[in-house]
């Protein structure tokens, strides 16, 4: 491949491998180490892309924390990851633009902000059901959850603006927040899950 041979330790250092790791028989390896040692192999060529497909499996939590320091600073750098992973939450920390497949099609693709966001505005008052009654007056679509918070279909200032008209005190006004990656990815793919309910064993979904 024409590199240099020092770069060989250079790779072993970014991937933490010590010196008396790197002189050790592959087999002696554990799954992480396989990890670092398949992270090395693929950046020694200096790519431009770098496509990984589960690289956080067999890592304990300070390498995973480790392997999405080092995807991040391969991106800053200029970089393209491409993560294929059933780690959700690592995709969520991660990710700037996520894909999700289900049953091999896509079924949602965009920039972490588009697919995550939240709709409506989330209200408290010190009195709930009040404002819940203001809502319903004003023509505005509202739920009020059994905690007291009002998940509302309206921008935040005409929810404001029904509270005033009413003499109600808010405690808490912003936009709603949106689902998790989790919780969107389960709803995406909820027909192709081994566990649906009409027990279809297709292939599961995965978020890259």
């Amino acid at each position: 491949m024409g590199i240099p041979a020092d770069r060989v330790e250079r790779m072993l250092h970014r991937v933490s491998l010590t010196e008396d790791e790197a002189d050790r028989r592959v087999r002696h390896y554990s799954l992480g180490m396989r990890q670092r040692l398949g992270i090395a192999t693929a950046l020694i060529g200096e790519p431009v892309v770098l496509v990984l497909d589960e690289p956080a499996n067999g890592l304990d939590p300070a390498g995973i924390r480790w392997m999405r320091d080092l995807l991040r600073d391969f991106a800053d750098e200029g970089g393209t990851a491409l993560l294929s992973s059933h780690l959700l939450h690592e995709i969520e920390t991660i990710a700037d633009d996520i894909v999700v497949i289900g049953n091999g099609r896509i079924v949602a693709q965009g920039t972490k902000v588009e697919l995550l966001s939240g709709d409506g505005t989330l209200a408290r008052s010190t009195e709930p059901a009040a404002l819940a009654r203001a809502l319903t007056k004003e023509g505005i679509a509202h739920r009020l959850d059994t905690d007291g918070a009002i998940h509302v279909d309206a921008p935040a200032v005409q929810v404001g603006e029904a509270a005033r008209a009413f003499g109600l005190v808010l405690t808490e006004l912003r936009p709603a927040d949106g689902a998790g990656l989790e919780e969107m990815f389960l709803e995406l793919t909820a027909g192709s899950r081994r566990d649906n309910t009409s027990g279809d064993r297709a292939s599961e979904g995965e978020a890259a």
